[in-house]
């Protein structure tokens, strides 16, 4: 693994979420991911944005290499808080209105990794610096600000941060993502990543100690099916979630690739024709909605559900018109994409 300290700190910066409901601002720990999921839709940014400045640390490609590289932002104390100071200023009529005036670690990391380095004392320093950033942060917007915080992670270890996570009441969402509670496809899609079991207690872990909570069934894979996220929608109730979020998986630059080469890795066949993009991946992801409806339907978390449909694949004119009922398909996403999701302590 390629992992150094980067020379840019960690800001809170406006996100570009559309249809998300997650946040009006993020925050991003690092620059890259050691998780390395398979159909993470970050490479497509890092080609756009920063293959330049990621080739002077080494990465030759950022596709391929997804998961291997890990660049530590630094804390610099008089950035973070101008930055801070800039967010907590800006009128909530110039905030998209389903962001909840939260700030999301981390949109394009996970903030809870582990940093791998082949020099075991740098490995020990960048781990220290990541975990310090993160505290330093968290206190300096539950102190110096009005902001909320929403936590996404697929790392139990979360759980060492229950103590600040605690201290801001209702203005601090934890979540995990849960797309499957199964080990094989966790191998094949996320390998990198604790297993479901561990996530999941995380998430009830959290609840008990008084941290609200919501989950992301995000993304759910093709061989998922009803009754894989049927098992995903009973198992975190027990957390009462406040939002359920979920989504297909999003066709993104090398997610496929990504895919193919870990299944013939572990020797698994699969139809990977639902990821050229064409009428099987619309197929696919329409019914993965209709079955997360259903699921939340069958657990009475309906009302939790927020769905995430592709506005520009699954709300394009050619998807529409080829629906049975075009007008109240288009309402239908529609309505999901005006939700505004859940806040604790929110009326």
């Amino acid at each position: 693994m390629i992992s150094a300290l980067y020379d840019s700190p960690a800001t809170i910066e406006r996100n570009r979420f559309k249809y998300k409901s997650l946040s009006s601002w993020a925050l991003n720990l690092f620059m890259g991911c050691a998780h390395g999921c398979r159909f993470c839709y970050v490479t497509e940014t890092s080609i756009k944005y920063q293959q330049g400045l990621l080739e002077s640390y080494g990465v030759t490609d950022p596709v391929a290499d997804w998961g291997n590289y890990v660049l530590v932002r630094p804390w610099d104390r008089k950035k973070f808080m101008t930055s801070l100071r800039k967010a907590e200023r800006t009128p909530v009529s110039q905030l998209n209105a389903d962001g909840n005036r939260a700030v999301f670690l981390c949109s394009t990391t996970d903030p809870y990794q582990t940093i791998r380095n082949p020099d075991a004392a740098k490995q020990k320093l960048l781990n220290e610096l990541a975990r310090q950033t993160l505290r330093n942060a968290l206190e300096a917007i539950r102190d110096y600000s009005t902001l909320n915080v929403r936590i996404l992670t697929r790392s139990p270890l979360a759980r060492q941060d229950f103590d600040i996570f605690k201290s801001f009441g209702n203005r601090l969402l934890l979540g995990t993502s849960l797309p499957t509670l199964d080990e094989t496809l966790r191998k094949l899609y996320e390998p990198s990543v604790p297993h479901p079991n561990q996530r999941l207690k995380l998430l009830l872990d959290a609840h008990k100690a008084g941290i609200p909570t919501y989950v992301a069934v995000a993304p759910v894979f093709p061989e998922v099916g009803y009754k894989g996220m049927l098992d995903v929608f009973k198992a975190v109730k027990a957390a009462k979630p406040h939002t359920i979020f979920m989504e297909p998986v999003n066709l993104r630059l090398g997610i496929a690739e990504r895919i193919a080469r870990n299944a013939e890795k572990l020797g698994v066949t699969m139809d990977m024709s639902i990821y050229d993009g064409g009428p099987k991946w619309v197929e696919y992801a329409i019914q993965s909605l209709k079955d997360a409806e259903k699921a939340a339907k069958a657990t009475r978390q309906l009302d939790r559900l927020h769905l995430w449909p592709d506005h520009e694949a699954l709300g394009s004119k050619k998807a529409i018109r080829t629906q049975p009922d075009p007008e109240a398909y288009a309402a239908w996403l529609q309505s999901y994409w005006d939700r505004v999701s859940e806040w604790p302590g929110k009326k």
